[in-house]
């Protein structure tokens, strides 16, 4: 089995469309079709998104062998096109923790506030 039908496996395992693959990996369908009737693998620079979003380790996908079950994804992708939100966590990287956690408070209170605004718009 190549690393391509491997990761089309996974995608049914994990009752995801592959289209819904598509989207959060930013892979085009047509790729996912090739890595089945031709056979191919993706590329070195798609694999880590998609362990990401099969919450798989890399070597499994390779190797067929899980090193560990537990593998951490707590992470997300940001992509350098959006570059607001880009910049948005280069900046807060530069942060130190107090300031940081004021921010991630500030945060939450703006979203506090969106959520009470849209529920008095509903009523």
């Amino acid at each position: 089995m190549t690393i391509g039908e491997k990761i089309l496996e996974l995608i049914h395992e994990k009752g995801m469309t592959q289209k819904h693959f598509s989207e959060m990996t930013r892979i085009p369908q047509s790729t996912l079709s090739s890595w089945k009737g031709k056979k191919q693998n993706p590329s070195l620079d798609k694999l880590q998104v998609i362990c990401d979003v099969l919450k798989v380790d890399p070597y499994y996908l390779i190797s067929g062998t899980k090193i560990n079950e537990s593998v951490n994804t707590e992470y997300i992708i940001v992509y350098h096109d959006n570059e607001e939100e880009y910049q948005l966590l280069i900046e807060f990287r530069k942060l130190n923790e107090d300031n940081r956690k004021r921010l991630a408070g500030y945060a939450r209170a703006l979203l506090d506030m969106e959520e009470k605004k849209g529920s008095v718009e509903l009523e």
